[in-house]
């Protein structure tokens, strides 16, 4: 069974929470359009990428990022069928991030070979996936379910637990988090507004980039 903390897959070492302190979680519309904005992130200092399975060409935007912008780390997220975890590693993602996790996805995810953020917003979730062997987790929706208040308070009972809150977290509440001793990243759509991607203003997602890349874990 893969574990969440074994070594990515060529230069990336660690983990997927030590990749960048905010993981930008992306929408793409076109393959091209996925290709513009990861290198403008990559741009701005944040050399990975969660490219959601939304819409109908994500999986070809995952192939086109792995394709032509080998220096970012590309992942597939809203993993919520265990048959898009094959689908996304054949397109080339390097790791999977799911919103919630059941029995199927979570085997699904572990036999596709790439390390994964299971989705929790329950203890008793971080507790079933502490006991299916992962350690790296998801919240989600990380504000609806607590927020930093959350994560505080579990800290104590399973300290081993490590997570990348996503869902409601802003480019000003981003430092909260990021203070927590268990939380390596967090998830975040403000860098990739949706008015910036449907004009082409990649110069303004690389300054949202930049801005979030010189934040402190």
């Amino acid at each position: 069974m893969p574990s969440t903390s074994e070594p990515l897959a060529g230069s990336w070492p660690g983990s997927v929470l030590d990749v960048v302190p905010v993981l930008p979680v992306v929408v793409a519309h076109t393959a091209q359009e996925g290709v513009d904005i990861a290198r403008a992130l990559v741009a701005g200092g944040l050399p990975a990428i969660e490219l959601t399975l939304r819409t109908e060409a994500a999986l070809d935007a995952i192939r086109a990022i792995a394709s032509e912008v080998p220096e970012i780390l590309v992942g597939a997220g809203t993993i919520t069928r265990p048959g898009q975890a094959k689908l996304a590693a054949d397109a080339g993602a390097r790791f999977l991030v799911s919103p919630g996790t059941t029995g199927s996805l979570l085997h699904a995810m572990q036999d596709s070979g790439l390390p994964f953020l299971p989705g929790v917003a329950t203890l008793s979730e971080v507790l079933a996936a502490l006991d299916a062997g992962c350690t790296e987790l998801k919240l989600f929706p990380a504000e609806a379910s607590g927020g930093t208040a959350f994560l505080t308070a579990v800290a104590g009972p399973v300290p081993q637990a490590r997570f990348c809150p996503t869902g409601g977290i802003t480019a000003a509440s981003a430092s909260s988090y990021l203070a927590l001793p268990n939380v390596g990243c967090v998830g975040g759509s403000w860098l990739t507004p949706a008015d910036a991607v449907a004009s082409g203003d990649w110069p303004r997602i690389t300054a949202l980039a930049a801005a979030a890349a010189a934040l402190c874990r």
